[in-house]
């Protein structure tokens, strides 16, 4: 009996690894920075970052969840590492009683005001300086079309919740 699905060519395979090495290099590169600079994760960096860019520094706990490709019980414990050491709090909403909202303290944003700085030379060297303005448009540009197709159809931790009169 011949295997009904196809193998992934020569082309395709060099594609797929490089894509997961660099992936791998620039993860390993970062997180050693964040923890080193900032006693931080990656996945407790970008749960700061984000709060920091929302609207009033805070976002509802699904919403947040919904950004991040991690699973739900794996952010919950991450936040409260992060509310242990002050970075974040954590309070019911007041429009939903299901609902938590995690807002970033003072001391979580001073925390990603001294890590960005590093962060950001660190994917500068590694990712961006050797890519013309030509192959940032189209890694943007492909990545951000995989991106999208993969979202259609996401893993449980990156699925949006069914919508419930959200107001915050």
């Amino acid at each position: 009996m011949s295997d009904p699905t196809p193998g992934l060519n020569s082309q395709q395979l060099g594609a797929y690894f490089a894509l997961m090495e660099v992936s791998s290099l620039l993860q390993y590169a970062v997180e050693e920075h964040l923890r080193a600079d900032g006693d931080l994760s990656y996945v407790q960096f970008e749960i700061l970052a984000r709060l920091v860019d929302a609207s009033e520094g805070r976002l509802r706990m699904t919403d947040l969840a919904d950004g991040l490709v991690y699973s739900r019980s794996g952010l919950t414990y991450q936040v409260g590492l992060l509310d242990k050491r002050g970075l974040i709090t954590r309070s019911p909403s007041p429009d939903d009683e299901r609902s938590v909202i995690v807002s970033v303290t003072a001391a979580g944003r001073d925390l990603i005001a001294r890590v960005l700085p590093g962060h950001v030379d660190r994917v500068r060297q590694l990712l961006i300086e050797p890519m013309t303005g030509e192959d940032l448009t189209a890694l943007g540009a492909i990545l951000g079309r995989v991106r999208d197709h993969m979202r259609a159809n996401p893993p449980r931790s990156a699925k949006p919740r069914a919508a419930r009169n959200r107001t915050t």
